[in-house]
């Protein structure tokens, strides 16, 4: 297994281009299966969580076709096989997306339950209830969501909580079925958005994606298209976040900053400048520590949980206190030990952390337990007063498209290291401090 090896001390400064992004491009391969005719989705990261689901296609019966441009193409035409495995389902939850293109087209799915999660609870039942108001037959047995149907029939959905991949899964679902659905407290995110943009492309007719108040109407068949997806704000929003810490002055490149306010404004917050153009975003922290800020995680258009943890370790080496509570996730803040670890202090209470900024970190041995605790482990180690090492950073390959090129091009000192201790990525991690 890989590690990271990162060595703090260098304010980071340049451009980074952002990659596709992966909340958006997960749903929009899997809305390939919905039609018979091709899709082409541009800007797709290269990632392991689109390795894995391009693998979910292929035992399906789909064909994946992969250009040098990373252009894929899926054709689903002669899918034969309707059951997402457990080892599939296991290591990628965003699998289950596969239940309401499969019930919509084929009429039936067996789509393995995802059980536990490191972040925490993500619970499926308002996929099943929904896909039953839409006419689906759902049991659970042997640990698979059971699932048939005739033609799907438009409904009224109200989802209790809202769900990002719940609110995909149903709209992908009603593309084909017959009469009008309509769900309400759907989410907003722009990955929502991107996906129904990808829809109608292939013929659906979906309106309000992007409110709480999602109207499909659905169509007999759906037709081939070309897609680029959305960039990534997530990690848009994590390289900003590593030049907050480091002092540094970092633009993003390739990005909608239109769907980063919630970030852009608590670094502001944090006394970064923040300047912006149509495609680009560029913090400069003038070499100056930030300040500590109080978040409060919520549904889009709320400050996104998927950057806590990176907020989380920036008040750590920032000034004053600041307190960080997480509101849709109740175990993502197994990080905090591992900060813990480098000097931080940081106390826990209930789903607060709150936090008294420290002028620096020291390096250590600590493990990344899911995608964004990696990130924010990594940023804690551009700030280190010695050599951090994270191990477990296969959770990072997830999400980060080559994290330590990137940070490397920034001027950080990171390397991957195979546990073998043979260097499988360069990077500046040998100059001087």
């Amino acid at each position: 297994m890989d590690q990271l090896i990162v060595k703090g001390g260098n304010p980071l400064h340049g451009s980074v281009r952002i990659s596709g992004a992966k909340n958006s491009g997960l749903p929009i391969l899997i809305s390939a299966l919905l039609s018979d005719k091709p899709l082409r989705v541009k800007n797709i990261p290269h990632l392991q969580d689109v390795t894995t689901t391009l693998d979910l296609l292929g035992r399906l019966g789909a064909s994946v076709e992969l250009d040098e441009s990373m252009i894929v193409e899926v054709s689903t035409r002669d899918v034969n096989n309707f059951r997402a495995t457990y080892e599939i389902v296991e290591t990628m939850r965003a699998s289950i997306l596969v239940l309401g293109p499969l019930l919509a087209r084929f009429g039936r799915a067996q789509v393995s339950m995802p059980g536990g999660c490191a972040i925490g609870s993500r619970p499926i039942g308002l996929h099943i209830e929904g896909l039953r108001a839409l006419g689906a037959s759902i049991d659970v047995e042997g640990g698979y969501i059971q699932a048939s149907a005739g033609r799907l029939r438009g409904a009224h959905i109200f989802m209790d909580t809202i769900s990002v991949t719940g609110t995909e899964n149903l709209m992908m679902a009603a593309t084909l079925a017959q009469g009008t659905t309509v769900i309400e407290n759907a989410a907003q995110e722009p990955e929502v958005i991107d996906l129904a943009n990808c829809l109608n492309g292939m013929g659906a007719k979906i309106e309000g994606a992007g409110t709480n108040k999602v109207m499909i109407e659905g169509v007999d068949y759906l037709s081939e298209n070309s897609h680029t997806i959305i960039a990534d704000r997530i990690e848009a929003g994590t390289y900003l976040a590593a030049g907050a810490v480091t002092g540094g002055d970092v633009t993003v490149r390739d990005v909608q900053p239109e769907n980063m306010v919630a970030v852009m404004d608590k670094l502001n917050d944090a006394g970064a400048q923040i300047t912006l153009g149509s495609d680009w975003v560029r913090l400069d922290m003038r070499g100056n520590r930030p300040k500590c800020v109080n978040i409060r995680t919520a549904p889009y258009p709320g400050f996104p949980t998927d950057m806590q943890a990176q907020m989380l370790m920036m008040n750590c080496v920032a000034s004053g206190s600041g307190s960080i509570t997480e509101t849709i996730f109740e175990n993502r803040f197994q990080h905090v030990q591992e900060l813990q670890r480098m000097g931080a202090n940081i106390s826990m209470n209930g789903s607060t952390a709150t936090v008294a900024g420290v002028k620096a970190l020291q390096g250590a041995r600590v493990t990344a337990t899911d995608l964004r605790a990696s990130a924010c482990l990594a940023l804690a180690g551009l700030v280190a007063t010695s050599e951090t090492v994270i191990h477990k950073i296969h959770h990072i390959d997830r999400g980060y498209n080559c994290i330590e090129e990137k940070l490397s091009q920034l001027g950080a000192r990171i390397s991957r290291i195979h546990v073998n201790g043979n260097i499988s990525h360069s990077s500046n991690l040998a100059q001087s401090a």
